[in-house]
């Protein structure tokens, strides 16, 4: 299959049919046999999405008149072409007629010479791409930007712009295996280039890896999770053998962190997703640990757990994802203003319904991957409003006392946006 074909297709799958990109692109790479082509594959599928507005400005311009129905693909392959030409090193006679083909791959003889036509004309005009408003200036969302410039007056255009960098890769040692040290030593001797981060078990790559590379992973040696991400376990600091539940637990890197700190405790691991569930299975199973694994929703535990309360709890909350675009640049277009004041609605229930699963004297942990103030610093304020028996609990790393939890910005220290908000309930 043509790579042209197949970057249009998943891409066609985000834009118009709402599917994510983590979803859409292995089912297209799944065409593919080559490496290479592959990680082609993902560059113009995530290059395409970090420039969206842009290109599909310039692609519009070219347009006698748009496509319509079942010709609606081409206009992603336009998109596709386009990016060639502004953003890759691909010669433009080839990206020009590998995009000609893939046309043709997809069963549009009659419209091969639109799309070659297109692709001439942005090539011969060479014009550099629209910036007349913020939205194209930055590749964002306007209703995104006007949120971001009311939390973040002074450093929001730096936010979008670390939001477009290229994510770093983390991992995490497995501290039942080896020390840190002795994994960055079996990192150097196969020659990957590695430093410590600032948590306890975290480890920044110079540059990805194929895990596959990585010394013992299979065997569970160690584990792919941005820095931010690890802070987790960390902060919610279980000891021996408590009872613990991860409440929204997919795919499961947190639950096997905390297990990893102290493996006497009973883990609970729940998440709404079935299929996503699978994958909490999946890196237990390859970092052999245990845990009890539900299929419920964090906000009716009732329904499924009739045992005891829980000594810690960890809120991974559903969340708009804001922090993490840098890696799922898709977020932008997935979602829409109206979802923020959703998501703070769902969180708030689930946040209350989790407290009273909480033993007196128990530890809570709010997470999220979003960096609007709405679900994050707003919601935890909210919550000691009505909550009298609620405590929050100062992180080490927050800026400053005031602060309501720690808010990390993306690329702060490497690592992906993201909130933690540590509670503790009365005895």
């Amino acid at each position: 299959m043509n790579v042209r074909a197949l970057a249009a297709k998943a891409i066609f799958n985000v834009l118009e049919k709402g599917i994510s990109l983590s979803v859409a692109l292995p089912d297209q790479q799944q065409h593919l046999t080559n490496g290479k082509d592959k990680a082609l594959l993902a560059e113009l599928c995530y290059g395409v999405m970090r420039q969206l507005p842009q290109l599909d400005k310039c692609v519009s311009d070219c347009l006698s008149k748009p496509f319509k129905a079942k010709q609606r693909i081409l206009h992603q392959l336009l998109l596709v072409g386009c990016y060639q030409l502004y953003f890759t090193r691909i010669p433009a006679h080839a990206a020009i007629s590998e995009t000609a083909e893939a046309c043709r791959q997809m069963k549009f003889d009659g419209l091969v010479k639109v799309i070659n036509g297109v692709l001439r004309n942005i090539q011969r005009k060479e014009a550099p791409l629209n910036t007349d408003n913020d939205t194209l200036k930055y590749n964002t969302p306007a209703w995104f930007i006007k949120r971001l410039k009311s939390a973040y007056p002074e450093n929001w255009a730096d936010i979008i712009e670390q939001s477009h960098q290229r994510p770093p890769m983390w991992l995490r040692n497995n501290q039942l295996s080896q020390t840190r040290d002795n994994y960055l030593s079996q990192l150097a001797e196969h020659e990957i280039e590695a430093s410590a981060g600032d948590s306890d078990d975290a480890i920044l790559l110079a540059a990805p890896k194929d895990v596959m590379q990585l010394p013992g992973f299979t065997e569970g040696s160690a584990s792919v999770q941005d820095g931010a991400a690890q802070w987790a376990a960390t902060l919610l600091a279980p000891q021996a053998n408590e009872q613990v539940l991860d409440a929204c637990a997919a795919p499961g890197g947190k639950t096997c962190h905390t297990i990893e700190c102290e493996p006497t405790i009973s883990m609970v691991a729940v998440d709404f997703d079935a299929k996503r569930l699978e994958r909490v299975q999946q890196n237990l199973d390859r970092l052999n640990l245990k845990a009890q694994v539900i299929h419920g929703d964090a906000a009716d535990i009732d329904s499924w757990w009739q045992g005891d309360k829980f000594d810690r709890i960890l809120l991974d909350a559903p969340c708009s994802a804001t922090g993490v675009i840098r890696r799922h640049p898709d977020i932008k277009w997935l979602r829409k203003n109206n979802d923020i004041e959703e998501l703070a609605l769902l969180q708030q229930q689930i946040i209350d319904h989790c407290w009273k699963w909480l033993k007196p004297g128990g530890t809570m942990l709010y997470a999220t991957c979003s960096i609007l103030p709405q679900e994050n610093s707003q919601q935890i304020e909210q919550f000691l409003q009505r909550t009298p028996d609620a405590t929050l609990i100062q992180i080490a790393q927050q800026s400053s006392a005031e602060d309501i939890g720690w808010q990390i910005l993306p690329g702060q220290n490497n690592m992906d946006g993201f909130y933690y908000a540590r509670l503790v309930k009365a005895v």
